[in-house]
């Protein structure tokens, strides 16, 4: 066995190291195990395993979502976001940094993207922002940490592929991802207002006279976020309406998204073509990820890796909470390296089974996954929020991940609180699927 696990890394990281694409990787390293340690007919039976995983019902909504966001990334959603939250935000210690945390919230609930929340949400308010006189570091710091909900609050990319991976319901972890998803906003926003209560000059003085908006004047301002509810209700209210399934909500959030930008007048024949080339790139990527994470995964079950590895740890004695932060440490460690979805495709086949023998089931672990992917978008040097943020402020990554650094802390904090209380994941689903 332990040739075979010298193997399967070896392949891997060389294959990686050559040049690959992730997804290219994952499959040469399959192919590889199963030439050299199996007798599986390869020429007849992976092309029928290919289309089987390619042609996954859950499969379907991604590329949906994918294409949603490319619309919503057109339109002028984010000035929409800062107009309708910004009277509100007003009212609380930190003033219009709280835009920020709610309106990534908001859009979170749309696009399933956290590059895509982080754009769209930052390219209006970090202009503001600091325009407005704002501390740089808790407008860009708030703006990194809350971006990554773009996978927590459902809809999310990342867990469809999760549950693609894991063979579990998709629409189960969406439910999950719920009471999760808004206290780790609640605490984003905790933390923005003990900061600013503490150090005066974090928010403009000027900016108390937020304070004292007419009460009409903010009812008149919720008229801009009808284009985010009208986007919420077509997917997450015909899924939790039982009028869809997820990948029938993704359809219906693709047209309410192109209504929107045709409403918006933010489409035209140029515009849709970047969209549909975009979709297509982006789609093409992560789906041979998908594919060669999920052949890799059922060699390796084949051979007996995971079970062999899950025995391994389980003799080493570590308690349920220790093998967790072994695994935060881990994911913090490989997110300085490889993206989120690379992080899944390539240690889920053998961390998953881990997990379960320490009692967790597979319905926390997608969520616990989706946080540390989460880290991974705040990890330098790949860290896709960085990038966006980059971009826009013309900072350099070494700020950024200074000012992020404290809601990262935030987020290891909190995956340790699901660790110790795994009810806040499980209760909703629990409660509405049984």
């Amino acid at each position: 066995m332990g040739t075979v696990v010298a193997s399967l890394f070896g392949l891997l990281f060389g294959t990686l190291a050559a040049g690959a694409w992730i997804g290219i990787a994952l499959l040469t390293t399959a192919i590889g195990l199963a030439a050299f340690f199996t007798h599986i007919p390869i020429d007849r039976l992976f092309p029928q395993y290919i289309f089987n995983i390619l042609t996954t019902p859950d499969l379907v909504a991604l590329p949906l979502f994918i294409l949603m966001g490319e619309f919503l990334f057109r339109t002028k959603l984010s000035q929409a976001l800062f107009s309708g939250l910004a009277p509100w935000a007003g009212l609380l210690p930190g003033r219009l940094l709280h835009v920020n945390i709610v309106g990534c919230s908001i859009f979170a609930a749309i696009s399933g993207s956290s590059a895509a929340t982080t754009q769209v949400v930052g390219r209006m308010t970090l202009k503001e922002l600091l325009n407005r006189g704002y501390s740089p570091e808790l407008a860009i710091g708030s703006l990194a940490g809350a971006g990554t909900l773009g996978f927590l609050i459902p809809p999310s990319t990342v867990m469809i592929m999760y549950g693609v991976l894991a063979n579990e319901s998709v629409l189960r972890l969406f439910t999950a991802g719920f009471i999760p998803g808004l206290l780790l906003a609640s605490t984003f926003g905790a933390y923005i207002m003990i900061r600013s209560s503490i150090k005066k000059d974090l928010v403009p003085e000027s900016e108390r006279a937020l304070r004292h908006i007419p009460f009409r004047q903010r009812v008149a301002a919720l008229r801009d976020l009808a284009p985010a509810m009208f986007l919420i209700v077509c997917v997450l209210g015909s899924m939790y309406g039982g009028l869809a399934t997820p990948s029938e909500a993704a359809a219906l959030g693709v047209v309410g998204a192109f209504l929107v930008a045709l409403f918006q007048k933010a489409l035209s024949l140029r515009v849709m073509r970047d969209i549909v080339l975009g979709a297509v790139q982006t789609c093409s990527v992560m789906g041979i990820i998908i594919l060669g994470a999920s052949v890799l995964g059922n060699i390796t079950s084949t051979l007996g890796i995971p079970s062999t590895v899950a025995n391994f740890v389980t003799e080493m004695n570590l308690s349920p909470i220790l093998l967790i932060v072994a695994l935060i440490a881990l994911y913090l460690i490989l997110g300085t390296a490889l993206e989120g979805f690379a992080m899944i495709a390539t240690t889920l086949p053998v961390v998953l089974p881990l997990v379960e023998a320490a009692g967790f089931d597979k319905l926390w672990f997608g969520i616990f996954m989706v946080l540390v992917v989460e880290m991974a978008q705040i990890t330098p040097p790949v860290a896709f929020n960085f990038a966006v943020i980059q971009n826009i402020t013309g900072r350099s990554t070494a700020y950024i991940a200074k000012v992020t650094f404290p809601f990262l802390v935030i987020m290891i904090m909190f995956v340790l609180l699901l660790a110790l209380f795994p009810q806040i994941v499980t209760f909703l689903p629990d409660m509405l699927y049984g």
